[in-house]
């Protein structure tokens, strides 16, 4: 990709584009460190709680084909603004609700408009990418692994206190909210031109978005499942402490958020297609690590190396779904949806499997999957480059002050 000359309105979108990803991770760290005082305060049970949380990814996937027309109709920035304040917003609702039937339309609420907002920020995010003529998705998705981060230390030190989980998750959702309204005034607010037809608002992803859905598909599963399930690996195939057992998440979450904060470097010097290869056989070796781990060590290896390895593959994807099309964000929706569904089935696919046989068993398939990056990467390759212009693309607007 060439590098431009950067207007300093594109620079400010980059840097008001990144701090609205770490505002929508933020959000998700917050929620995931009070789930436990959730359920203990409704009385779930296990499989009752984690019926009420597929109701998230389920919101996600129906709401999502909705985002385009949403911007068709009030432009990036407003889009981007009101969905990212009710994402925001829906962080207080789950510890609200008064029983289980509330949580799960607590957490519809929540996934509709998680993936709304993850459609719109990404398609700015391409935007960006575009106008600057470098990569950066890597990074934005670094700054949403870094928000996830923070919010989850804040809720660890609410949690220690014992502090009311409706207290801290509407005073967190109030603080965010207001963040997010103020930095969306930096990003582009890209308007569709006025001949442009409204997008469906529910229509089929196109072929190219579900090829490219493909490849992010194999690495959200592996993400899934090394976030649910490593714990449980270390602690029943190794032996491993509690406490051993958490540190093969922490290296899993931490070489993944690392990866990706870099990983913009790697892809300006490689490609998108060699990075992505590079990752696959790297989550590969590290499926194979954990398949045949002889050692406690040796796992965590292995799911660290799968966290590097699938690092970069969603950003990526998102990227080159944004660049296949004329509608960004219908594109973009389309492989969302796809790596949604494979975050939704790839914990229970996990647990059906090592249920049936083992978990090592289940963890081959997660490695043949990384397998399949290595081979089908070269479905991200960029396409030819238009001449450079200052223009907006064909059929939008430029942005407007």
């Amino acid at each position: 990709m060439t590098t431009l000359k950067a207007d300093p309105r594109v620079r400010r979108a980059h840097r008001a584009v990144a701090t609205v990803f770490a505002v929508h991770g933020a959000v998700t760290g917050s929620f995931a460190t009070r789930i436990p005082w959730i359920q203990e305060h409704l009385g779930l049970t296990t499989g009752r709680l984690g019926l009420a949380l597929m109701f998230a990814a389920l919101g996600a996937s129906l709401a999502m084909p909705l985002a385009a027309r949403i911007v068709h109709r009030l432009g990036m920035r407003t889009a981007l603004r009101a969905l990212l304040a009710l994402w925001c917003a829906s962080l207080a609702l789950p510890a609200l609700a008064p029983g289980a039937v509330w949580l799960g339309l607590a957490m519809f609420l929540y996934g509709a408009s998680a993936g709304m907002a993850d459609v719109v920020m990404n398609a700015e995010g391409v935007e960006v990418e575009q106008r600057l003529g470098r990569s950066v998705m890597s990074g934005l998705h670094g700054m949403w692994s870094a928000g996830a981060l923070l919010g989850s230390l804040v809720g660890v030190v609410a949690a220690h206190v014992d502090l009311d989980a409706r207290v801290h998750l509407s005073v967190m959702a109030a603080v965010l909210i207001a963040l997010g309204i103020y930095v969306c005034g930096g990003v582009l607010d890209i308007r569709p031109a006025p001949e442009e037809a409204a997008p469906a608002r529910f229509a089929l992803p196109p072929r190219s978005a579900l090829v490219i859905g493909a490849i992010g598909f194999c690495a959200v599963f592996a993400e899934g499942a090394s976030m649910d399930w490593s714990a449980v690996y270390l602690r029943d195939v190794t032996n491993a402490s509690h406490g051993v057992a958490a540190a093969s998440y922490t290296a899993f979450a931490c070489t993944m958020a690392a990866a990706r904060l870099i990983g913009d470097m790697v892809v300006r010097r490689f490609g998108p297609v060699r990075t992505v290869r590079a990752g696959g056989f790297l989550a590969t070796a590290g499926g194979v690590l954990v398949v045949t781990a002889a050692s406690q060590l040796a796992a965590i290896a292995g799911f660290a190396l799968i966290g590097v390895g699938v690092a970069v593959v969603v950003p990526l994807c998102f990227a080159a779904a944004g660049h296949s099309g004329p509608v960004p964000s219908q594109a973009i929706a389309g492989v969302a949806t796809v790596t949604y569904t494979s975050g939704l089935i790839a914990p229970a696919a996990i647990g059906s499997i090592a249920q049936a046989t083992s978990l090592t068993v289940s963890f081959g398939l997660v490695t043949a999957l990384a397998a399949c990056l290595a081979l089908g990467a070269g479905v991200l390759r960029p396409a030819a480059p238009a001449a450079a212009s200052d223009a907006p693309a064909p059929g939008r607007l430029a942005e407007q002050p």
